[in-house]
């Protein structure tokens, strides 16, 4: 096998051309045999950046060169050429490769990457940072059409054209197919556009014509011709206006031609736009056929009994069934519209959806301006995925105190997509913010019922937060309704000790509570529901009976939900024992959720222990805060 020969990327440098495309045909084989066989991951887009990748590598020298890939999704082929391909059956696992790009997992991920369009403004940045230092490497940034929409994109590629810096940009295209127009003549053209006897050449025209006579209307009639044809053949002019030099489109799957282009972008001096158009899901049927649903692979143990439904589609149900008696809502997704479950949605209410692409905090402003409008928008966006739109919420949306509604899916741990994925941030920064209300469900029900609390919600910006994946198997009956605005709910009643828990939280701590009863410990649970407001009053009441108290979160205990339960003993100046359990000060690499639950001390034996052990302090430390 060709793949068993390649260590490392100068390895690639003693293929041929046919070897290099048997190389193509074994790492496709590779990741569809780990990926949908043994531990799901992104799929599609990997399958249609293989020989990119091989060209990429091939022409250049990494880690002297700093290829930097967006998001991570188009970057298994990268990391199995990069020396990981003996450890890529761990992707994605616990203790394995990441499914994103770290830094610290190899000199050849020159940038870590989970959220999209990062890759040019990192690029930019190190190609600067290069000349800066005296260095001359390469610096090439690796986007896809997606990622593409989002604006950073976009200030990056302004300030990169202004500069003039050398910088590559390969645009992988992977949402249309390869045009009439990637054959002889676009090759050719672009070809002896990069010739530097083709500028020499034009400058002389240049030169003659405006010593003749009308020389400036000849110039100006040869520019308008040559535009036009641009915008005939390339439909390029935005990246040329931009400063680019544009190569393209060309067909990201001939090895060739991709090693060629490559070689041509190395000898011009300022930013180039490589335009690549690849097949997602390629030389993968199924994948080809339905790249959307083959976007990432999940693993079906088989014989398991059916899981609960997932809650992001009890949100979608719920939502869909609630627009259609109250036509002010809308709903609003970041490029995520079957993750966040509103593909009924969009098929119901068609003109109340509105995917925005990968620009979230354009949503959340546009939000801000149907709110103006009476309008009930559903900001529908992950939790991760909102920190990049904070200045939004603050300025446009909590400042004038508009009713939109963050729905935040994805929040707390999600498992095997990692640090850059984990919702753990949001009780911190939402609960700062004035005129914000800030809740969480225990159960796929409950979760029903608040975002009827939310629509009814008119009096300012309200989010709720829930987990990924399936609920907890209760039964949802009856029509959602409204919640009273900042009240808990009484789970368990018990003399020695309150365990406060919020969203997904309760149930572990509701387990928790049995266990301590074996023990002969009487646990009183509440469900807080809300983080801001608080239900003060119920409490208050627990703790005054019980005498210690213990909060769970499935967030970072800095500034979170543990944190405003004790602001409120601090203004009521009440000491007890307290213990706080939630994410500590670090980020959480990958595993399953029950996985790094365990790891933050938050399941239902570790709350159980860490509830006995602050029982006994009960009697001989008057405050134990922790």
């Amino acid at each position: 096998m060709v793949l068993e020969r390649i260590n490392g990327p100068a390895d690639l440098k003693t293929l041929t051309v046919p070897e290099l495309e048997t190389a193509a045909k074994e790492l496709r084989e590779l990741i569809v045999e780990v990926v949908v066989h043994e531990t799901g991951g992104h799929f599609a887009s990997n399958l249609g950046s293989v020989e990119l990748t091989l060209a990429l590598h091939y022409v250049f020298s990494s880690p002297e060169d700093k290829i930097v890939w967006d998001v991570g999704h188009q970057a298994y082929p990268h990391k199995i050429l990069t020396g990981r391909r003996e450890r890529f059956h761990t992707i994605r696992q616990e203790g394995g490769l990441s499914g994103f790009l770290q830094r610290d997992e190899s000199e050849h991920d020159q940038f870590g990457a989970g959220h999209a369009s990062t890759s040019i403004s990192a690029a930019l940045g190190m190609a600067v940072g290069g000349q800066l230092r005296g260095e001359h490497f390469h610096s090439i940034a690796v986007i896809g059409d997606g990622a593409l929409t989002g604006g950073m994109a976009y200030e990056a590629l302004n300030n990169a054209g202004s500069l003039q810096v050398p910088l590559i940009v390969v645009l992988n295209d992977n949402e249309m197919s390869i045009a009439p127009n990637v054959g002889a003549l676009p090759k050719y053209l672009s070809r002896i556009r990069t010739d530097g006897r083709y500028s020499q050449a034009k400058a002389e025209v240049e030169r003659i014509l405006s010593h003749m006579p009308q020389g400036d209307l000849l110039l100006e009639l040869g520019k308008r011709m040559k535009d036009g044809l641009k915008e005939i053949v390339y439909h390029t002019m935005i990246w040329e206006e931009l400063g680019f030099t544009y190569i393209g489109p060309i067909d990201g799957h001939n090895v060739r031609d991709l090693i060629d282009t490559f070689e041509q972008a190395k000898k011009i001096s300022g930013p180039v736009f490589i335009h690549a158009v690849t097949v997602k899901g390629k030389g993968y049927e199924p994948a080809e056929n339905d790249p959307f649903k083959h976007h990432a692979a999940s693993i079906k143990i088989p014989g398991a009994p059916p899981a609960p439904p997932k809650y992001q589609d009890v949100f979608g149900q719920t939502l869909t069934e609630l627009a259609k008696t109250d036509q002010r809502i809308v709903a609003i997704t970041a490029a995520m519209p079957d993750g966040t479950g509103l593909l009924g949605f969009a098929k119901e209410h068609p003109s109340r959806f509105f995917d925005v692409g990968i620009a979230e905090q354009h949503a959340v402003t546009f939000a801000a301006g149907l709110a103006t409008q009476g309008i009930r928008p559903f900001a529908t966006i992950y939790s991760t995925f909102l920190q990049r739109a904070y200045d939004q919420v603050i300025h446009d949306v909590c400042i004038q105190n508009l009713p939109v509604v963050f729905a935040m899916d994805r929040a707390g741990l999600v498992g095997d997509d990692g640090r850059t994925h984990h919702g753990v941030f949001d009780f911190a920064y939402l609960r700062c913010l004035p005129n914000m209300v800030v809740m969480a469900p225990k159960d796929e029900d409950e979760l029903r019922h608040m975002i009827a609390t939310a629509v009814a919600h008119d009096s300012g910006p309200i989010a709720l937060r829930y987990p990924r994946g399936a609920g907890v198997g209760v039964s949802m009956l009856g029509e959602p309704h409204p919640l009273p605005i900042g009240k808990g709910e009484l789970v368990r009643e018990g003399t020695d000790l309150t365990i406060v828990a919020i969203g997904s939280s309760v149930l572990p701590a509701t387990r928790a509570a049995e266990i301590l009863a074996e023990g002969g410990i009487s646990a009183e649970v509440i469900n807080a529901r809300f983080v801001k407001p608080l239900d003060d009053a119920l409490i208050l009441k627990s703790v005054g009976k019980t005498g210690a108290l213990v909060t769970v979160e499935e967030a970072m205990l800095a500034g979170g939900f543990g944190s405003a339960v004790l602001e409120l003993l601090a203004r009521e100046e009440i000491e007890l024992p307290v213990d706080r359990l939630g994410l500590a000060d670090k980020f959480y690499d990958h595993a399953s959720q029950n996985a790094l639950r365990r790891q933050a001390g938050i399941d239902a034996e570790s709350i159980a222990e860490r509830a006995a052990a602050l029982i006994s302090t009960k009697t001989t430390v008057a405050t134990t805060v922790r």
